[in-house]
């Protein structure tokens, strides 16, 4: 943080999502740095900074929830001079939705963000990509892993199936289970979470990105996303990557995401 805080380049915080380490920004960050950003990327509460040391220890992400995630990246946030462009991916997409909606960031890219509250379409593969931890109530308070052949339907479906055994040998780790029952209510819960204030007309512009062949967050969700920010005059735009499933963030078609987010930020000013 150090680094970052005494920076005169943009701050960038990039923020991922369930099941992926947060090691796996590492070449959008060098992509993100040669273009005179300062990135970092900070794991979720209770992750450790190694892939395997993550693996070893998922007691310590058991029993995390949205609200908690968002917490601590407010204070990372807190810590840095000016206000950061966030980028995040799935649950970190959510993560950076809301971050922005309470006027903490710059701009914010959220890419194949998870459901907020108001979004109505739950498409049977979403719901299937979360079954290994919704299948059970006593995963509430625990963290969960994918299997191999679980990570292939919600994140490689896309890809050959050893392109996506790789990624998961790589970059899969436990995540709790906490904010995939949070999202499974939200619609329910006065309260929820998951509630972003998608009204905000004095926040920084929004970039939602979705891969159109997504199982974990369809493109029907991210359509629906859209339409919550309907009410507000703030910036928000939306690409689609036709062709792309929910590891688009860290398969060999990476760089596309990437160099799109970086033209979307210099044509917005920032």
């Amino acid at each position: 943080m150090k680094k970052i805080m005494e920076s005169s380049r943009a701050p960038v915080v990039f923020i991922h999502g369930l099941w992926v380490h947060a090691s796996s920004w590492a070449p959008w960050m060098t992509m993100f740095e040669d273009a005179g950003y300062a990135p970092v990327a900070p794991g979720w509460p209770g992750d450790a900074e190694s892939v395997d040391e993550t693996r070893a220890t998922p007691e310590n992400q058991a029993g995390k929830g949205f609200d908690d995630v968002v917490e601590h990246y407010r204070q990372i946030i807190e810590k840095l001079d000016t206000k950061p462009i966030l980028v995040g991916h799935s649950f970190g997409g959510t993560v950076a939705e809301k971050l922005l909606g309470m006027n903490l960031a710059r701009a914010a890219v959220a890419i194949d963000a998870a459901q907020i509250k108001g979004v109505l379409p739950v498409p049977i593969a979403a719901l299937r990509s979360a079954f290994p931890a919704l299948k059970n109530p006593a995963n509430l308070n625990k963290a969960v892993s994918l299997t191999a052949e679980q990570f292939r339907y919600a994140f490689g479906n896309a890809l050959p199936p050893e392109e996506s055994d790789e990624l998961h040998e790589l970059w899969s780790i436990p995540g709790p289970a906490k904010p995939l029952f949070e999202a499974s209510v939200m619609n329910f819960a006065p309260h929820s979470p998951l509630k972003v204030d998608t009204g905000n007309e004095e926040r920084g512009p929004l970039l939602l990105i979705m891969g159109g062949q997504d199982h974990t967050v369809p493109e029907k969700i991210t359509k629906a996303t859209l339409k919550q920010y309907r009410h507000s005059s703030a910036v928000t735009d939306v690409e689609e990557f036709a062709d792309r499933g929910h590891s688009l963030t860290i398969d060999k078609g990476w760089p596309d995401v990437a160099s799109l987010s970086l033209q979307w930020l210099k044509d917005r000013g920032l």
